[in-house]
């Protein structure tokens, strides 16, 4: 009687990555239940605050076990397959630089400049960094696109967001 070795090339390498993003979405989850038991629920509503959130949360913990069983089972994720995705060009590190930079700065400059000012910051950046060239028009449109948004936080859904320098404009 022979034994037969499986060749590297047979067998499956275990994807740690997808238990990896089964752990995060379990912790993930689990803290969100843990979160949602401790919100005050008035006597008058049955339902209250807390029903999202265990909703959120246990779905996130089965996800994640469902997620460690199907890999435990040998499933893989394929590549993207998208007619414009080139998965074998290499990440354009300066362009996610630059991102993280605009956003950095949107964060830095929030509460001092105000979100319409700060907003418009962050959407003509963004733009910027995904190789726009024209300033100008960016920078207008995300004037616009920010004291939209600003109007329809504040006056559409009554959440206060800060006007900063422009406090009494807006």
């Amino acid at each position: 009687m022979t034994v037969q070795e499986e060749s590297p090339a047979t067998t499956p390498r275990v994807d740690r990555a997808q238990y990896g993003l089964a752990a995060v979405l379990l912790v993930v989850g689990v803290y969100t239940v843990v979160d949602a038991a401790t919100l005050e629920v008035g006597f008058a509503d049955p339902v209250g605050p807390r029903i999202f959130p265990f909703v959120i949360g246990a779905g996130l913990a089965v996800t994640s076990v469902l997620l460690a069983v199907a890999t435990a089972r040998g499933s893989r994720p394929e590549p993207e397959a998208g007619e414009d995705v080139d998965a074998t060009t290499a990440t354009d590190w300066p362009t996610v630089l630059k991102l993280v930079g605009v956003i950095l700065l949107t964060i830095a400059t929030v509460s001092w400049l105000g979100w319409a000012l700060a907003g418009a910051i962050l959407f003509a950046g963004s733009a910027w960094a995904l190789g726009s060239r024209t300033v100008v028009r960016d920078v207008l449109v995300g004037l616009v696109l920010a004291v939209a948004s600003w109007y329809g936080f504040v006056v559409g859904l009554g959440i206060p967001l800060t006007p900063g320098v422009l406090d009494g404009i807006l």
